[in-house]
C-alpha cells in the first residue's frame, strides 16, 4: 500500500513530492510531541529533581531538530534519486549535521547529569570543591566536542592534522607555564576524593589554625580566630601534614570537638572522690554533649600531684573556649567546697601521716559517698562497653550469613561503625 501511494505521488511531479514530504514532516513532529515529548514531560514533572527538567527542555529541542534534518535528508534522497552526483555531495553534509546534533545532545546530557551524579555519590563528610563540578563538566564536554568536530571534518574530507599538532604544542607550552595552577586544580579533586576535611571543619596547617570557609579549585580559604582570612594553595594542603581538630570521634560529625582538661590534686586526696566530682561537673556543663558521655581518667602520678584528665565533647567547636571557661570556674569553686587541694609545685618530705593531716569527718563522709557513686559509674561504663562489644560480634555473625536482607545490610554496617567508634573513644582499662 505504501509503495502504491509513493508511486501515485511521484506521478504528480516534484512539487507533489515536496508537499507530501512536508506533510509527513508535520505528522512526524506531531507524533513526536504527543507520543514521546508529552508523556516524558509528565514523568519529568512528577520527580523532585531539577536536572531532568533542564535536560528535557534541551533534549526535546534537539530531538525536533533531529527529526527535521532526518526528514529533509530522506526527502532530498527521494526527490533527486536519479541524480547520484548531487546525492553524493549532499550526504556528507547531512552526516555532519547528524554528528553535530549527536555531539550537542551528548554535551547537554553531560552538562546536567554530571552535577546530579556527583551529588548522588558524595557524602556529607566529603569536601565540597566549589567550582569542581563545572570544571569536570567542561572538561568532558570539551572532549566530546573535540571528538565530534573531528568526525564531522572527516566526513567533509578536511585534514586537520596540522591544526591538531599546533594545538598539542600550544597545550604543552601552556601546561608548562601553568604547572602550579594545574597542580592546584588536580589536587582540589584529590582533596574531594580523600576527604580529609569539609567546609566548617577547624584544621591546622603548618602551625596555622582556622575554620574552612571554602574549598576552591585553586585554593582553600580558612578563617582564623582573629577573623583573618588565609588562602592556602591546594598543593600545600596535599603535600604537608594537615591536622583536623573538629572530627571528634571520627564518625563524620565535623563540628564536634573533644575538650580535654588536666587537673592535678594533692596525693592525700581520694581518687574516687576527685573522679566523681569532676565527672559530675562535666555532665552539668551546658556546652558538653551527653553522647559521647564525659570521662574522667587518672593519667599520671607526678612529682607533686596526681593528674586527672577530664574528657568531654562539645557539639560545636566554636563553644570550646566558653565550655573550658565554665568547667575551670566550676572546678575551682567545687574543689573549694569539697576541700580538694590543688598543690603548688613544691617539694615535700613524705612522712607518716599524723592526725592533723587526716581529712575532716565531713570531708571523709563526702569522699566515701563520692567513691561509692564513682564505682557505680565505672560499672555502668564497663557494662556499656561489654554490650557494645557483644553487639559488634552479633552484627559480624549476621553479616557473614545470608540471614541479613539486602536492605538491612547498610543499617547493620552503620550500627557496627557507630559501636566501633564508641569503643575506640571510650575504651578504658578496668583498673
Amino acid at each position: 500500500m505504501l509503495s502504491s501511494i509513493i508511486e501515485t505521488v511521484e506521478s504528480y511531479g516534484t512539487w507533489a513530492m515536496i508537499g507530501f514530504c512536508f506533510a509527513l514532516l508535520i505528522a512526524a513532529l506531531i507524533l513526536t510531541k504527543y507520543g514521546i515529548a508529552r508523556p516524558w514531560y509528565r514523568i519529568v514533572r512528577s520527580t523532585a529533581a531539577e536536572w531532568d527538567d533542564l535536560l528535557f527542555e534541551s533534549f526535546s529541542k534537539r530531538l525536533y531538530l533531529f527529526i527535521i534534518v532526518g526528514s529533509i535528508n530522506l526527502s532530498v534522497n527521494w526527490i533527486i534519486a536519479a541524480d547520484s552526483e548531487h546525492i553524493a555531495t549532499l550526504n556528507p553534509i547531512f552526516s555532519v549535521a547528524y554528528i553535530l546534533l549527536s555531539t550537542s545532545l551528548a554535551s547537554v546530557i553531560v552538562k546536567y547529569i554530571t552535577p546530579a551524579v556527583a551529588e548522588r555519590f558524595s557524602k556529607k563528610s566529603s569536601v565540597t570543591v566549589s567550582g569542581g563540578n563545572p570544571i569536570i563538566s567542561f572538561f568532558i564536554r570539551t572532549v566530546i566536542w573535540f571528538a565530534g568536530l573531528n568526525l564531522a571534518m572527516k566526513e567533509l574530507s578536511w585534514d586537520l592534522s596540522g591544526l591538531f599538532a599546533s594545538l598539542a604544542v600550544f597545550s604543552l607550552i601552556l601546561g608548562i607555564a601553568m604547572q602550579q595552577t594545574i597542580g592546584n586544580i588536580m589536587n582540589s579533586f584529590m582533596l574531594a576524593v580523600d576527604r580529609p576535611f569539609e567546609v566548617g571543619d577547624r584544621i591546622e596547617v603548618e602551625g596555622l589554625t582556622g575554620s574552612v570557609v571554602s574549598v576552591g579549585v585553586l585554593s582553600t580559604k580558612i578563617l582564623t580566630h582573629e577573623e583573618t582570612l588565609v588562602v592556602i594553595p591546594n598543593n600545600k594542603l596535599v603535600e604537608t601534614t594537615l591536622i583536623n581538630h573538629a572530627r571528634g570521634g571520627g564518625d563524620g560529625k565535623a563540628r564536634r570537638i573533644s575538650l580535654v582538661i588536666e587537673i592535678g590534686v594533692d596525693y592525700r586526696e581520694d581518687i574516687g572522690h576527685v573522679k566523681y566530682t569532676l565527672l559530675e561537673l562535666a555532665k552539668r556543663c551546658p556546652y558538653v554533649i551527653t553522647n559521647p558521655s564525659p570521662r574522667v581518667l587518672l593519667t599520671e602520678l607526678g612529682d607533686f600531684s596526681k593528674t586527672f584528665k577530664v574528657i568531654s565533647w562539645v557539639e560545636d567547636y566554636t563553644d570550646e573556649w566558653i565550655a573550658r571557661d565554665w568547667l575551670l570556674k566550676e572546678i575551682d569553686e567545687r574543689f573549694t567546697e569539697e576541700e580538694i587541694v590543688i598543690p603548688f609545685p613544691t617539694a615535700v618530705e613524705l612522712t607518716e601521716r599524723s592526725g592533723e593531716n587526716r581529712p575532716s569527718a565531713k570531708k571523709a563522709q563526702r569522699q566515701s559517698t563520692a567513691k561509692a557513686k564513682m564505682v557505680k559509674e565505672e560499672n555502668k561504663m564497663r557494662k556499656e562497653r561489654e554490650e557494645a562489644k557483644t553487639r559488634v560480634v552479633e552484627i559480624d555473625e549476621i553479616l557473614k550469613t545470608t540471614s541479613a536482607q539486602k536492605r538491612d545490610v547498610p543499617v547493620l554496617e552503620d550500627e557496627k561503625r557507630t559501636l566501633e567508634n564508641k569503643l575506640a573513644m571510650f575504651e578504658v582499662d578496668d583498673d
